[in-house]
């Protein structure tokens, strides 16, 4: 079952696009705070976005384009505007389609469906972020997003933190981090993990997150 995200302002069109969405099979979630759209979408992991253009504080295109940044996640724009230049904004900022209002429910059930197909045609309904409490990491590349900040991780950092986040709230031993590292030809010892680790902390401290990695004295480490 596919999750897809309503950025809808207007309650009465919201609620019916929720309500077909249901009929469908799908999970509808819905933003209502629009100042945190980004955070919501991070913790919702969406697997299709329905976004309006006209939105209280940023508009549509602002927040599409915060989500391009981490993902690849179809979006669909829904808008009462048509003029050329706000198409081509949509396609610019990394829309997949463009549907004017009034619509048909029908039309947009159809579109949500051919985009899905199209997007998720082998079965790899995987998505392009991990989050929890706020920490967001990007599968694409590389990118750790917190509060607004971000920082590039090097790629053995990135497979460290994601396979603690993946794991949150469980002890994960120092030998599994390493045999997960080993087995994608990249082996570290035990001081190289020490290292990496340490500096992981560093670069996590620089944008707030202090002591986000504990360590759990001979057994391991845990996010929680």
């Amino acid at each position: 079952m596919y999750k897809i995200l309503v950025i809808e302002d207007e309650e009465k069109i919201r609620d019916i696009i929720k309500k077909s969405l249901g009929k469908w099979g799908f999970e509808a979630y819905a933003v209502d705070n629009f100042n945190n759209v980004f955070e919501e979408f991070a913790r919702i992991n969406p697997g299709l976005v329905l976004m309006d253009v006209n939105l209280p504080a940023f508009d549509g295109f602002y927040w599409c384009n915060k989500i391009r940044s981490i993902s690849k996640v179809p979006v669909i724009f829904l808008s009462s505007r048509s003029t050329n230049m706000d198409v081509i904004m949509a396609v610019n900022m990394g829309a997949d389609d463009y549907i004017t209002k009034p619509f048909s429910m029908d039309i947009l059930m159809a579109k949500i469906n051919a985009i899905l197909r199209r997007t998720y045609s082998y079965g790899d309904t995987s998505m392009d972020t991990i989050d929890y409490k706020g920490v967001v990491i990007s599968l694409k590349d590389n990118m750790l997003y917190f509060n607004e900040k971000s920082i590039e991780l090097t790629k053995n950092e990135f497979k460290i933190l994601y396979i603690l986040m993946e794991k949150h709230e469980n002890i994960v031993s120092r030998e599994d981090i390493m045999q997960e590292l080993w087995q994608d030809e990249n082996f570290i010892d035990d001081n190289t993990l020490t290292v990496n680790i340490n500096r992981l902390r560093k670069k996590l401290k620089e944008i707030g997150l202090i002591d986000f990695i504990k360590t759990i004295i001979n057994q391991g480490y845990v996010i929680k």
